[in-house]
């Protein structure tokens, strides 16, 4: 049981993913960030060809926070 409200999808597939993502980016003032990998022995972020320099500085940060915690 969550003892709060989520704040992270957990999909199947890729594009029942990308179709989530691109409805609730459209319907909200949501900031989709992602995909975002974890597990892994060092902190990894992928950008997409599209990212802007807003989704470049998000996902930078994001991998400053992971390395700080390795």
């Amino acid at each position: 049981r969550l003892s709060g409200p989520a704040n992270v999808l957990v999909m199947p597939a890729i594009h029942s993913a990308s179709i989530a993502t691109n409805l609730l980016e459209a319907m909200s003032r949501a900031t989709v960030i992602g995909p975002m990998l974890f597990g892994l022995e060092k902190p990894v972020q992928i950008a997409s060809l599209g990212a802007t320099v807003g989704d470049i500085v998000d996902l930078a940060t994001i991998a400053a926070y992971d390395t700080d915690r390795v």
